[in-house]
């Protein structure tokens, strides 16, 4: 079966602090962002090796804030592979504005960067009411919002895809819930729970298929009760290269060997059909 490979969490950090200042949210700024960040050129070329075909690719909020001057540059000159995925300050009055500026510039998605490597505790709630603007235009303008909550915060994921069900929302990384205790998992029972929304999709990356290793767990275990809950077609492979250490092919190499157990048009899905329907400029 012929259909591309499309990666849904790579970034691109550029040297010129000149042009594209060092801004991080909170002021800290990631390792992997100044220890093995890649070019656009570089990220392009890495794709190429790998075989993947076009990617999404997501601001780094760890090294620009809130300042997508070197994505959307990145997007506009290699818009025939790439989409950008944007970050604004959805708590500020004039969000929707910042919204619309990325979205002319050849963005397709936005996130919502809640917490990470340098911010241990949320910086916000995602369904505070001073969001509710930005969701409203997302969804006018056909844009996928993705987050990084984790299962602390799944009341307020649920709230946002019961207001908003015309909306599509990402949750990164699976929730970052925890599949140590094997099947049936029932310690990722909040995560099971939220399969009921049809407006919520699941990118799972590297780490995921690595964690769901441990304890009683296998990748392909996890991976077949994640279809099974949500459907292949609700979930998308995101790298997150070059955050995640190794090569663009190693870590596509990795989603393979954790997605090998299942069906050949589920892993079609997977591996880039999903990422379709959530950045339809891809096609």
């Amino acid at each position: 079966m012929n259909s591309p490979i499309i990666d849904i969490h790579p970034h691109v950090v550029s040297p010129d602090t000149d042009r594209y200042p060092v801004t991080p949210l909170l002021g800290v700024r990631s390792d992997w962002s100044h220890k093995r960040s890649v070019t656009v050129e570089t990220l392009v070329e890495s794709m190429d090796a790998a075989g993947v075909d076009r990617a999404a690719v997501v601001h780094s909020s760890t090294t620009y804030g809130f300042d997508c001057s070197y994505l959307a540059d990145s997007v506009e000159r290699f818009s025939d592979r790439l989409t950008g995925v944007f970050s604004v300050n959805v708590l500020e009055p004039d969000a929707p504005s910042a919204m619309r500026q990325w979205v002319s510039r050849g963005c397709t998605g936005m996130r919502i960067f809640v917490r990470g490597s340098t911010i241990k505790d949320p910086w916000l709630a995602i369904d505070d009411p001073r969001i509710f603007p930005c969701y409203q235009l997302a969804g006018e303008l056909g844009l996928s919002v993705a987050n990084n909550v984790t299962e602390a915060s799944f009341d307020q994921l649920e709230n946002l895809l019961t207001r908003f069900p015309g909306v599509n929302f990402i949750l990164d990384h699976l929730g970052s819930v925890d599949f140590s205790d094997g099947p049936p998992y029932n310690k990722a029972d909040p995560l099971w729970r939220l399969a009921r929304f049809p407006n919520l999709y699941l990118k799972i990356a590297t780490r995921n298929f690595r964690e769901a290793a441990e304890g009683s767990s296998t990748p392909q275990q996890v991976c077949e009760r994640l279809v099974s809950e949500f459907g292949a077609d609700r979930i998308a492979w995101g790298s997150n290269f070059p955050a995640t250490a190794g090569s663009l092919g190693e870590l596509l190499d990795v989603a393979r060997q954790g997605l090998s157990s299942l069906s050949e048009g589920d892993r079609v899905w997977i591996l880039g059909r999903t990422a379709l329907r959530l950045y339809p400029s891809l096609a």
